[in-house]
């Protein structure tokens, strides 16, 4: 996997973490626009790193991410890498 992958993997990963919504509620939420996606599509795709810029936009769109600062996401990109870690989000 590319390094750029890795990296936007981890930066809607981390969103999706940040808010608290899991794989299947972004199915949902995806729903609501007309984006038909299943949990297990979105997890292969998140898992993979290999999505389209459509879908990155639908995702940040429908969770209510309007500004990413791609700056913060180079020190903080560990911040998804274990799915039952304790993290210290910011509110």
């Amino acid at each position: 996997m590319s390094d750029w992958n890795d990296k936007v993997k981890r930066l809607l990963k981390s969103e999706l973490v940040r808010r608290g919504i899991s794989n299947s509620d972004l199915a949902n939420m995806l729903e609501q626009i007309g984006i038909e996606e299943t949990k297990s599509s979105i997890d292969s795709k998140i898992s993979r790193g290999t999505f389209s810029a459509s879908f990155f936009l639908q995702c940040l769109t429908v969770i209510g991410c309007e500004k990413i600062e791609i700056e913060e996401y180079e020190n903080q990109l560990s911040i998804a890498a274990e799915q039952q870690a304790d993290y210290n989000l910011k509110k």
